[in-house]
């Protein structure tokens, strides 16, 4: 009797441990499903968010009835970079208020630096572009996660080009899947340059070294550096991390790297927001474009 009883209990005591332990493989396999329709559900409002600057970018565009005024020096701003601006902030403060806020167009506070999750928004890159009447401008929308971007959308409206990435999904252009090119050979490989940077001359130090060619909007040339439409793009001025913050989630996860101008990994949401330059590459060109950059910055 006191074995058949010992042994009751001791299968009481199994059967406790293993719903114990299925209980804990339970909740372990929820949080990641959790975690992945939360992004899932943060992808589908970027994206609405990034369709309604765009419709009010291309309104503007096709009809030209906005007002320019100026930020400083060589920094126009214009009626429709202010009301994208508040038009993506609408969608995505509403729908995820407790997420901080980080966008060219809207005063800074450090609230968002005591945030998980922020969003780091242009809703104008390539306001230059813009007001000339050429097509090389977006909306570029980044959130990240203690310093790091896990998702990224640039849409080029007038182009009807939607970049977009999340952490382990992947990135894609419209509805089909994006990757970085193959390119090996520095000589052979297309990088992207400034427009204005060109125009001043300061790209000629690397005629004979690298194929560049002019494009507009930092956050485009990221994201088409991502689409697999060029090699690399790189630049030695200080940029913002709302010009860059969703082309890093784009690049990353399309099998690309970017850092700063001298190879370190960056970090966003950040007290101060400007970067000393960057590059973005499709990773295997990486190395030697750090090289290049860093001995032209030094006038070697």
């Amino acid at each position: 009797m006191a074995s058949e009883k010992g042994s009751k209990q001791g299968r009481v005591a199994e059967t406790g441990s293993q719903r114990l332990a299925s209980g804990r493989k339970r909740a372990e396999t929820a949080k990641p499903r959790e975690a992945e329709a939360e992004l899932e559900r943060e992808v589908a409002f970027a994206r609405k968010a990034a369709l309604a600057a765009g419709e009010i970018l291309s309104r503007y565009y096709k009809h030209g009835s906005y007002k320019v005024g100026s930020k400083g020096y060589d920094n126009p701003v214009t009626t429709a970079d202010l009301k994208a601006d508040r038009a993506i902030k609408r969608i995505l403060t509403r729908a995820f208020p407790g997420y901080g806020w980080l966008s060219e167009e809207t005063a800074d506070t450090k609230e968002r630096l005591k945030c998980r999750r922020a969003w780091i928004v242009d809703p104008l890159d390539g306001t230059k572009e813009f007001i000339k009447g050429i097509p090389e401008f977006c909306v570029a929308i980044a959130l990240v996660e203690r310093g790091v971007p896990i998702l990224g959308i640039t849409y080029n409206p007038i182009k009807d080009e939607m970049f977009w990435a999340a952490r382990g999904m992947g990135c894609h252009l419209n509805d089909g899947a994006a990757r970085v090119t193959r390119t090996r050979v520095l000589k052979r490989a297309r990088v992207l340059a400034s427009r204005s940077e060109t125009a001043r001359g300061e790209w000629e130090v690397f005629n004979g070294t690298l194929m560049w060619s002019p494009t507009g909007s930092v956050a485009y040339k990221l994201a088409l550096v991502a689409g697999g439409k060029a090699d690399a793009t790189f630049s030695r001025t200080p940029k913002n991390e709302w010009d860059i913050a969703a082309g890093a989630a784009l690049v990353t996860e399309a099998g690309g790297m970017m850092t700063d101008i001298k190879g370190r990994v960056m970090r966003f949401n950040q007290r101060r927001t400007v970067r000393s330059g960057m590059i973005a590459s499709n990773g295997l060109l990486h190395e030697a474009l750090v090289k290049v950059a860093s001995m032209q910055n030094n006038g070697g």
